[in-house]
């Protein structure tokens, strides 16, 4: 029998991993941010927070470059919400990062105990293509709060915002701290080989678990940022102009390329009319403002490149054969990837729009009679990541918060929760693992390492120590039967 190959052997005989020396940097590095204070890590965010104040129009150019985003909703939705994160974390690190005491049972008498953070190590993000640049600053203010080594992996379909990315980490980081590499999903699957010790996914759910798979290899930390079908419910008491704006601006946004964006509409049926007509208008007021077309609109981003553009017109295509009505837009034009904003009605069981995440401008609108309905057809599918009511009813909202379960919600409102700070954002089983921003985003990035100080010959539980004679026992339950 011929001997069994040795590991070290076995290990020689793998390719070298091209990212190995740069994750090498990484780790050697790690010790001594672990061992930086407030004032450091405070620095090294103050100079992304100086840094996105100076750059704001090349971050509009490489938005516009990539999708044709408007410079007002790169403001909003990629500059804004980075600041608030950065500004948030900035004014809450030192609380954050100090030791949180804990109290003491009566069993644990005479020790005390506390909570103290430490930071995990060397962490790999992989950002999306749909908000490219906050989605990758995001997770990285909190991983460098947190006192961690970073390496990002931008998305390849958004080119001129991972090349910015890139130009970030060189001016403002030592590589050895927080470095990029760009590139397509084979770059991907090569970083993923490496021992992590967490990893910051953002992406759709079936990549998600290419990832978690991954990740347990070497059961490296995990935060998965997904996606899902996101339902709207509107009943007979919500203020339907109010709804119709809302929604359609969190609709449409980024052109719908959102992963919190609303994915269909709930509406009692005996309001669906009046829905149907103010939504209407709401696209018309938001993107056709001067009657020039929406195709026209310099406020309309575009869908980010042909392959998505195909998926999205197979959709339409597929529902209007099936029978779906377009009750609202319905163009498309695949030499400018655009799809006009757009309402469909009469949707049938078996779609693939109500079957598939949509991901883009289209929106199916759907009828119920009593509020069980929607609970029923919500819970029939997987865990949304977003949920959103239209009521003016404290029960109906009550009754649908407690009946649907979300990785977040909002009520009389569509997106916005997600550049709260203090709200903790993710999702709940299909549509993700872990929680992000604020203080939640922190200790994603951060070991929770409970310490317990004993006074030095305090007899306490030594009482019970062995061996187990007729008094120890005795002694042991009296601790179960009162402490």
């Amino acid at each position: 029998m011929q001997p069994a190959v040795s590991a070290p052997d076995a290990a020689a005989a793998q390719p070298a991993n091209p990212f190995q020396a740069q994750f090498e940097a990484l780790r050697q590095r790690a010790p001594a941010l672990r061992r930086e204070g407030v004032a450091e890590r405070r620095a090294r965010l103050q100079k992304l927070h100086d840094w996105l104040h100076a750059n704001r129009s090349a971050i509009h150019e490489a938005l516009h470059l990539d999708f044709r985003k408007p410079a007002a909703e790169t403001d909003m939705t990629e500059i804004w919400t980075s600041l608030v994160e950065l500004k948030h974390t900035m004014k809450h690190l030192k609380q954050w990062m100090a030791p949180r005491p804990v109290g003491t049972s009566m069993a644990l008498l005479g020790t005390r105990s506390w909570v103290q953070v430490e930071p995990k190590g060397v962490v790999l993000i992989i950002s999306p293509w749909n908000y490219p640049f906050y989605l990758a600053v995001g997770p990285l203010i909190s991983a460098i709060a947190a006192g961690n080594s970073v390496l990002i992996k931008p998305a390849e379909q958004t080119p001129a915002t991972s090349a910015l990315l890139e130009r970030i980490c060189q001016e403002l980081y030592r590589p050895e701290e927080v470095t990029l590499v760009q590139g397509d999903k084979e770059i991907a699957t090569d970083l993923l080989k490496l021992p992590w010790d967490h990893i910051f996914f953002t992406g759709s759910p079936e990549v998600g678990k290419i990832v978690m798979r991954a990740a347990a290899q070497h059961l490296s930390g995990l935060t998965l940022e997904l996606g899902g079908k996101n339902p709207a419910v509107v009943d007979d008491t919500a203020n339907l102009r109010d709804a119709a704006e809302k929604i359609i601006w969190g609709k449409f946004l980024n052109n719908g390329q959102t992963c919190v964006a609303p994915d269909y509409l709930l509406v009692q049926e005996s309001v669906q009319p009046e829905l149907l007509k103010e939504l209407s208008a709401a696209i018309q007021r938001a993107y056709n403002p001067d009657g020039a077309g929406i195709q026209q609109s310099e406020s309309l981003a575009r869908i980010v490149n042909q392959h998505h553009f195909a998926r999205l017109a197979g959709l339409l295509e597929d529902a209007q054969t099936r029978g779906a009505t377009v009750a609202a837009g319905g163009a498309v034009d695949a030499s400018q990837n655009y799809i006009e904003p757009t309402l469909l009605t009469n949707v049938p069981a078996g779609a693939r729009i109500l079957e598939e995440e949509i991901f883009g401008p289209l929106l199916p609108v759907l009828t119920f009679k009593s509020l069980s309905e929607t609970t029923e057809y919500v819970n029939a599918r997987l865990k949304p990541l977003a949920q959103y009511v239209f009521t003016n009813s404290a029960e109906n909202r009550r009754y649908l918060l407690a009946n649907i379960s979300a990785g977040g919600a909002g009520i009389n409102e569509t997106v916005l929760h997600f550049a709260h700070p203090e709200l903790p954002t993710g999702g709940v089983g299909n549509s993700g693992l872990g929680k992000a921003h604020g203080h939640s985003g922190f200790l994603a990035f951060s070991n929770e390492k409970g310490v317990m100080r004993q006074r030095v010959g305090f007899t306490g539980i030594k009482a019970m120590y062995p061996p187990y004679t007729p008094k120890v026992r005795k002694l042991i339950e009296l601790l179960v039967k009162y402490l």
